[in-house]
């Protein structure tokens, strides 16, 4: 993930926008001729605009012998483009008084600009470069590659735990291209020619494949004008194939050690779960939530202060739009073994789907789940990236005003039935994490 710090204008950073999300908050949407989904939310609250572009592309739509590329387009998409010179796309941001940021996941590549709102058309201008004619030669990539391979030793190959994620889903998946990493294999892209990077951006980074949200301090009908005018000539590309495969179920556990640069020992547990628009995702969430959303969760007061069994014990599900995992994270105590603290773990899970959880307990979990509602939509990024989310993959931006109905839905028996259902040792995988002089 690209991360820049700017001098940032006057209101950037103090304004919260904790205006009662539960509220109806209000939206218009409409497609262009070449495909490009635009949606405009308006809040004249404070004079600050935040334009954002999902693609939808990720690192599950990679040739699986050129991985690594959804991500390294995250960097590339900042080297300038026709009418945009190399390294001046952060100038032109940061002279406006704006902040910008990008990131990639398995399922989409996400770029935005908050500005202040009298630069509107700024971001516009900037964010149809980049779809248009992006700067897409030898200079910037090798530049981009130098960049991405420093990434990875910073993020993964030189910290304690780093490989744990890419390992987990390594193991959890045997055919789906979710088992490889976002941030890809090096030698992939050391081997991509110039013509694989141009193929690939030919491919997805087309409007069609797009969405345009933008949500701050705009009049509905000069910014429909102004987007207009920035998008609407650039061609329509070809209908992107999302992957479409069939993965089997897991037939686990499976078990594997890692022997790594660490003092203390871990355990990364994965279970197998639905994609994010499957009704079991709401119960499920509400599931990791009672187990250790919280130092009041079951696992955090029984297994690390009561049992004393575990110094770290967390968990949580991966939105993906695939059938994708849910995580459980623990560092045993000293002294504690990490097969104690499995038996723990599984003994809280099976006190789950063997018993109701207590009323007290379901109404704090509604209760938790309405206040993260209003908290995950506090911003002008955040609502733009929010309704961008629910219409590529659910098909219905006006989620942001009626999802949180779903997980009020959920009922006690739903928490036992996935319980149940997905957190089973037959469907996990389990890596455990030594210090390396304990493999001499």
């Amino acid at each position: 993930m690209r991360k820049f710090v700017f001098v940032i204008f006057w209101a950037i950073c103090a304004a919260t926008f904790v205006h009662a999300q539960m509220n109806t908050l209000e939206f218009e949407e409409f497609d262009l001729d070449n495909g490009l989904h635009v949606i405009l939310h308006k809040d004249n609250s404070t004079p600050i605009v935040a334009v954002s572009v999902l693609y939808h592309v990720g690192s599950k739509n990679e040739d699986p012998n050129r991985t690594g590329f959804a991500h390294f387009f995250e960097h590339l998409m900042f080297e300038g483009s026709k009418n945009v010179d190399r390294g001046e796309f952060d100038k032109y941001i940061s002279n406006a008084g704006g902040v910008n940021n990008a990131n990639t996941s398995k399922d989409r590549t996400f770029y935005y600009e908050i500005f202040p709102s009298n630069q509107l058309e700024l971001g516009l201008w900037l964010e149809s470069e980049r779809m248009l004619h992006a700067k897409i030669d030898e200079k910037g990539i090798e530049t981009q590659r130098e960049v991405v391979k420093e990434e990875k030793r910073q993020r993964i190959d030189n910290q304690p735990y780093g490989t744990w994620l890419n390992n987990s889903f390594e193991k959890a998946y045997n055919t789906h291209p979710y088992k490889w990493s976002v941030i890809g294999s090096m030698e992939d892209l050391n081997a991509a020619s110039n013509e694989d990077f141009e193929n690939f951006y030919a491919r997805f980074y087309v409007p069609n494949n797009a969405t345009l949200s933008i949500a701050g301090d705009i009049d509905i009908k000069t910014t429909r004008t102004l987007v207009e005018k920035y998008f609407s000539e650039i061609p329509q590309g070809p209908a992107p194939q999302m992957p479409q495969v069939n993965e089997p179920d897991l037939e686990g556990p499976i078990v594997d050690t890692v022997y790594d640069n660490i003092t203390l020992p871990a355990m990364f547990l994965t279970y197998r779960i639905p994609q994010q628009t499957d009704e079991d995702m709401y119960a499920i969430k509400l599931l990791t939530s009672l187990l250790s959303g919280g130092e009041s969760s079951r696992m955090v007061k029984e297994l690390k202060d009561k049992q004393q069994l575990a110094i770290q014990v967390s968990n949580y599900p991966m939105d993906l739009e695939d059938p994708g995992v849910s995580f459980i994270i623990a560092l045993p105590n000293m002294g504690k073994s990490l097969e104690d603290l499995l038996i723990g773990i599984d003994t809280e899970i099976e006190k789950v789907q063997n018993e109701l959880i207590t009323d007290r307990e379901f109404r704090k979990l509604k209760n938790n789940i309405e206040d993260s509602f209003i908290r995950g939509n506090t911003s002008m990024v955040s609502i733009a990236e929010s309704l961008a989310n629910y219409h590529t993959y659910y098909g219905n931006a006006n989620l942001i005003n009626t999802e949180i109905e779903r997980y009020l839905n959920v009922s006690r028996e739903d928490i036992r039935n996935v319980a149940r259902k997905y957190f089973t040792p037959e469907n996990r995988v389990i890596l455990y994490y030594l210090p390396q002089q304990q493999n001499q």
